[in-house]
């Protein structure tokens, strides 16, 4: 069975094809970043339209480098939700007018529910092994943290989740509070490097012991340490009739101890992160740690990971610790084409009717639509 998965949650417009649910035929994705670079963060109105103007080269694209052609794609799958709205609406539009047109399939699929998926996926040439279950993963995305447990592909249990900021989320924040530009993952990664991760005390949330996760006392404690750093700004304010008014960033002394608060930001988020992650392995005896989304992609978390699980299980006994390929860790196609595999062996299929979900948590229905099976 090859499926095409549209995938249109935020500002990426992708689409790919994946055979019976693991082999990535074709993975395309037209990122938006330099356009929203300017405005330190994503704009989802600039979002929307630029998809609008992708979508359809993006999917001619996939559809060609399968090598399949139209003839060969057998469904359609598509991000129903979480996401923003307009960004949303024009996938789900997209894949409800090609289901239309050829007389395909549509499959309904929960992004979050994708970027888990995408540890079972093979890239042409890098074959991986399903999963052992049962299996946590740490799901960690600009707008997501949550800890899942994972008894089967279509068996989710949220064990913890953020209360306030996601992990992505904080280092946008951060990066924007030093200045240094988005996304904020890859920009605290760069500015870290030297720099002493311990110089400074951030706060780490426990939250009681729970397994949810909070990042806003650690935003406001970066702010603390970097505004007696910062500069009188005398250039002219930016034109209050400008519809987008670019970001300007702060400006701060030479002082400012750039490297040592981001190793230290990154230092407080990737603890807090791993040490959930390990205890909530060892509380449910998983056989895998899985990383899945934009923050997987964090060498430093891997790291740690990989450091505690040596730690705490003799030899014998240790979870394999694992992650999707980068291009699979960002938001992309493959993994909505893959879980829509899913959502087929279930017989959750969608009408011309489908609506846009922005808010649709891990593991539940959608909200007011009705599907066979349960999430």
């Amino acid at each position: 069975m090859n499926i095409l998965g549209i995938e249109t949650s935020c500002d990426e417009t992708a689409a790919a094809i994946v055979s019976d649910g693991r082999n990535v035929l074709s993975n395309v994705i037209s990122s938006q970043i330099a356009l929203h670079q300017s405005y330190g963060g994503v704009v989802p109105e600039l979002a929307a339209r630029g998809q609008i103007q992708a979508i359809i080269p993006v999917i001619e694209e996939a559809v060609s480098a399968s090598g399949l052609g139209w003839a060969g794609v057998e469904a359609i799958a598509f991000t129903q939700g979480p996401g923003l709205a307009g960004s949303l609406l024009v996938g789900v539009n997209t894949a409800k007018t090609l289901a239309m047109v050829r007389n395909l399939p549509l499959l309904p699929v929960n992004h979050l529910e994708g970027h888990v998926y995408a540890n079972w996926l093979s890239l042409p040439g890098l074959e991986v092994e399903p999963p052992a279950l049962p299996a946590i993963c740490l799901l960690v995305s600009g707008g997501h943290t949550e800890l899942l447990r994972i008894d089967a592909p279509d068996q989710i249990t949220v064990l913890g989740r953020t209360i306030d900021d996601a992990a992505g989320e904080a280092f946008d924040k951060g990066a924007r509070l030093l200045g240094l530009g988005y996304p904020g993952g890859p920009a605290i990664q760069r500015a870290r490097v030297g720099g002493d991760p311990h110089r400074f005390a951030f706060p780490r949330a426990s939250l009681g012991g729970s397994l949810d996760f909070s990042f806003s006392g650690l935003k406001t404690a970066l702010l603390r340490e970097v505004e007696p750093f910062r500069e009188r700004d005398d250039a002219p304010p930016p034109d209050p009739h400008a519809l987008f008014p670019p970001h300007r960033p702060p400006i701060f002394r030479p002082d400012l101890p750039v490297a040592d608060l981001a190793a230290s930001f990154e230092e407080a988020i990737v603890d807090i992160l791993a040490t959930k992650t390990i205890t909530a392995a060892r509380e449910t005896a998983a056989r895998t740690i899985m990383i899945a989304g934009g923050v997987a992609a964090n060498r430093t978390l891997r790291d740690r990971l990989a450091s505690l699980v040596v730690h705490h299980w003799p030899a014998a006994e240790r979870p394999v610790v694992r992650w999707p390929d980068f291009s699979l860790c960002t938001d992309n196609a493959a993994m909505i084409a893959g879980r829509g595999w899913i959502e087929l062996q279930r017989g959750n299929l969608a009408g011309l009717d489908a609506d846009a979900y922005p808010r649709w948590p891990i593991g539940s229905q959608p909200p007011g639509h009705a599907q066979k099976g349960s999430r």
